[in-house]
């Protein structure tokens, strides 16, 4: 099925409510996660690493419409924290008007640091969709899971796996693709 960006309210609207408790990815996930996939190739494509991110606002009653999408650009940027997810909440806070993105939804293909994580839970997004764990530096379940942290006075709902075995092998051949480049193979 081939989507354009925003899709019928009427049917964004029994799909986001299904969506928003339910365990297994939707048509809209899938959907948008494919997005994020694009942003993560844009990001191998000038030697960043492969992550890509994706804000999608699901207002009452309105089509849900992309916010903001990014890419990681650490190395581009020279910037520590210009991972995707931050990028991501930048431009759309910035579009929006407001840091509180109460009715937006992250798509991500790669599980979020504790960096983003909290700024994940500090803008108050309703969902965190990611495809791949990350077992190195992840903070939605692999290493901490700060979205389930009683403590905060948010909590995100999370759905990983989505594209889980696409953002992995994305992720190996970039950094095996390094490795044979460092070494001269």
């Amino acid at each position: 099925m081939k989507m354009t960006k925003t899709v019928s309210a009427d049917a964004a609207t029994s799909e986001n409510k299904r969506s928003a408790n339910a365990s297994e990815p939707t048509q809209f996930d899938q959907y948008f996660m494919n997005l994020a996939m694009e942003e993560a190739r844009r990001a191998a494509a000038i030697g960043e690493v492969p992550v890509g991110a994706v804000i999608v606002r699901f207002s009452a009653g309105a089509e849900p419409a992309v916010v903001s999408t990014s890419h990681n650009q650490r190395e581009s940027l020279h910037d520590p924290t210009a991972h995707a997810e931050i990028l991501a909440l930048r431009a759309a806070g910035e579009k929006l008007g407001n840091w509180q993105l109460i009715d937006c939804d992250l798509y991500v293909t790669l599980e979020p640091c504790p960096m983003c994580a909290g700024a994940l839970i500090n803008a108050r997004i309703r969902r965190i969709i990611f495809g791949c764990r990350d077992p190195k530096a992840g903070a939605v379940g692999s290493l901490y899971n700060l979205p389930a942290d009683e403590r905060f006075n948010h909590r995100p709902r999370i759905l990983e796996g989505v594209q889980a075995q696409d953002a992995s092998r994305l992720l190996k051949d970039f950094f095996t693709a390094r490795r044979k480049n460092r070494r001269g193979d």
